[in-house]
């Protein structure tokens, strides 16, 4: 029995041409709203940033999409970090003003939504989980801003505020957002491959 269960899990785990092709494609797609977002997101963080100092984190929810709807999707080790760095190689490449570090920040906002649906064995994908992970995934772009981006020299309210707006940020944008996006496409059929799909059915 024991052996049986390895083997299920193991099976589960695995990653499918399907599923890669599938999370390549969330990926591009992820990355081409990042290529729009770039524009826009940027204009509405500096906006809100010069009416209250770190407020603009209500904007970055949309840069962390990719992670949690790959994982909602795919909902196997590595799919929310893998579609995040596919989403954020795309941005980077083809059209973002912010250059190689945009595939910094993909890989540990990524990383932050992944840690999530490991610390629920990858079993759980209600929308609880989805808005953690899009927390997580916020989490980990204010770690990596900290350290890398300068924020540890700005000012304590700035850093309160700007980390409490891109949790709720991406909670909402990229959470509840992701978890709707993946029920519009499970009607859809375009996911009956995927558990995700078969549980609209």
């Amino acid at each position: 029995m024991a052996n049986l269960a390895m083997q299920k899990n193991t099976q589960q785990s695995s990653w499918r041409v399907i599923d890669i092709v599938i999370a390549s494609v969330l990926g591009v797609a992820c990355g081409l709203i990042f290529i729009v977002w770039n524009s826009i997101g940027y204009a509405w963080t500096t906006a809100f940033h010069a009416l209250t100092p770190g407020l603009g984190g209500v904007a970055i929810g949309i840069w962390l999409l990719g992670g949690v709807l790959g994982g909602l999707v795919i909902r196997k080790p590595g799919a929310a970090l893998f579609v995040e760095v596919v989403a954020a190689c795309v941005s980077a490449a083809l059209a973002s003003q912010f250059g190689i570090s945009t595939i910094y920040s993909g890989l540990v906002q990524g990383l932050g939504a992944e840690i999530i649906f490991a610390l629920f064995l990858y079993r759980r994908f209600n929308l609880p989980i989805a808005m953690l992970a899009g927390a997580g995934a916020a989490v980990g772009g204010i770690i990596l801003e900290l350290f890398f981006y300068g924020n540890l020299a700005k000012t304590l309210s700035f850093n309160i505020i700007y980390s409490t707006t891109s949790v709720i940020s991406g909670m909402i944008l990229a959470g509840l957002l992701s978890w709707f996006l993946v029920r519009a496409l499970a009607r859809t059929g375009a996911l009956d491959r995927f558990a995700a799909g078969r549980e609209m059915k």
